[in-house]
């Protein structure tokens, strides 16, 4: 009775296809030389000829079916140091093959799959690795721009010792280094009012907020007739007393304004990318200073892993969660800072605290929008990546006239030079 091939011998069937694909040139050679020689044997009735056809034809095939045999069981793993590395940085990768079978293995040749931004792809050659031992080896890797780059999967080139047939395997694991851009530590000045101790700048924050501010609740047995707010019991008809106090973090929302429209050109030195770095600077120096941060762009929220809000509590890793969402930050097409004026106004019912925006070209319109924004902050400061006209009438006029504190940019400006001048502009009241 016959019967369809069960799956193991489709496998087998097309393993075996796999292996005399991964004939060489020299392999092919031999085996056209091997025909030739035999087809030319049988016209001309040489039989020494067809001895040697038979030999050129045969050994290829035979190091097809010794590589197809062969039943490496190797582990393959990959680290990466650091696993988050700033642009224009070098991160270092090491690779590990360990041979966990019970035979050793042959020559094999152990290379790693990379996107070409960063650099070329890295080939080892390992000899030959005892049963239960390992090989360790290492490359570096560098990119200029910034983003999320897989690596991998990690893959083994087997080869017979005469070089007829090759193949590759590959491991299925591969693991992502993500590039996060520049950052320059910042001088710590006094914006928003803030004084020189932490707990002085909490005193000012919770100073911010109005006696209408305040949350009250019903009166409980045993409360303290001291915390009575008489504003509540009179509206209320019934006795009502102060929640207790609890310490609130100064607030601070950064904009990045990534539209396409608004910057010319594109690279690492484009004004963009200064945009990008110095907004990452901010976010970790204010996140140092004990600042509640969020991040907006003109799309909306740019980290949507932080809830409520948007603005980051004490979660350890907010920094890297910030840093992760400024990596992938691209040109957009919106028309203008709509959306971030919605996301602005609808974070929170209150008080912005501190605004600082880095912003591209703009035109009359979205001038008029920022002055709006202007009036939930308590202080504002713009960068401007693209400086634009400076006359009565520009975007840059209206917008101090507003209120805001503009501080030129762009590439070739230290951003630790344009803080500082934030400062001094700020001191001498030119945001008035």
């Amino acid at each position: 009775m016959s019967g369809a091939p069960g799956p193991d011998h489709e496998q087998h069937r097309g393993s075996l296809r796999t292996a005399l694909a991964g004939l060489t040139t020299r392999g092919r050679s031999f085996l056209a030389a091997g025909v030739a020689a035999g087809v030319c044997a049988y016209v001309l009735g040489q039989a020494d000829l067809l001895r040697v056809g038979m030999l050129l034809a045969v050994l290829p095939l035979v190091c097809v079916l010794v590589l197809h045999r062969t039943r490496y069981r190797v582990a393959g793993s990959r680290r990466l140091s650091p696993a988050r590395v700033p642009a224009r940085t070098e991160a270092r990768v090491q690779l590990r093959v360990d041979n966990v079978s019970r035979l050793p293995t042959g020559l094999l040749m152990l290379q790693d799959r990379v996107p070409y931004v960063l650099g070329p792809r890295p080939r080892f050659i390992l000899d030959r690795v005892e049963p239960g031992g390992r090989r360790e080896v290492s490359y570096r890797v560098r990119s200029d721009l910034r983003g999320r780059y897989p690596l991998g999967p990690l893959q083994l080139r087997l080869t017979d010792p005469f070089g007829m047939c090759e193949l590759t395997r590959s491991f299925s694991q591969y693991d992502t280094l993500t590039v996060v851009p520049r950052t320059e530590p910042l001088p710590p000045v006094r914006l928003a009012g803030e004084h020189g101790g932490h707990g002085d700048g909490r005193q000012r924050a919770l100073a911010l907020a109005g006696d209408d501010d305040v949350i009250p609740r019903g009166y409980r047995h045993g409360d303290d007739l001291r915390r009575v707010h008489w504003r509540s019991t009179a509206r209320h008809g019934q006795l009502m007393v102060r929640r207790e106090e609890q310490p609130q973090r100064p607030r601070c929302t950064v904009l990045l304004d990534t539209r396409r429209a608004a910057y010319a050109g594109s690279g690492p030195d484009s004004p963009f990318e200064w945009a990008v770095e110095g907004a990452a600077s901010v976010c970790l120096h204010l996140l140092e200073r004990g600042y509640a941060v969020r991040l907006i762009t003109d799309t909306g929220p740019a980290a949507p892993g932080l809830e409520g809000s948007g603005f980051g509590g004490d979660s350890p890793d907010l920094a890297g969660l910030l840093l992760d969402a400024l990596a992938l930050v691209e040109h957009s097409a919106e028309p203008g800072l709509s959306r971030a004026y919605d996301a602005l106004r609808g974070g929170t019912g209150g008080h912005e605290g501190l605004l600082i925006a880095f912003l591209g070209t703009l035109d009359a319109e979205q001038a008029h929008l920022l002055s709006r924004m202007r009036q939930r902050a308590h202080r504002a400061v713009a960068f401007a990546a693209e400086p634009g006209a400076e006359d009565g009438e520009s975007p840059p006029a209206t917008l101090r006239e507003a209120g805001w504190t503009m501080v030129p940019g762009g590439p070739g400006t230290p951003m630790r030079e344009a803080w500082h001048e934030a400062d001094t502009a700020m001191a001498k009241g030119l945001d008035r």
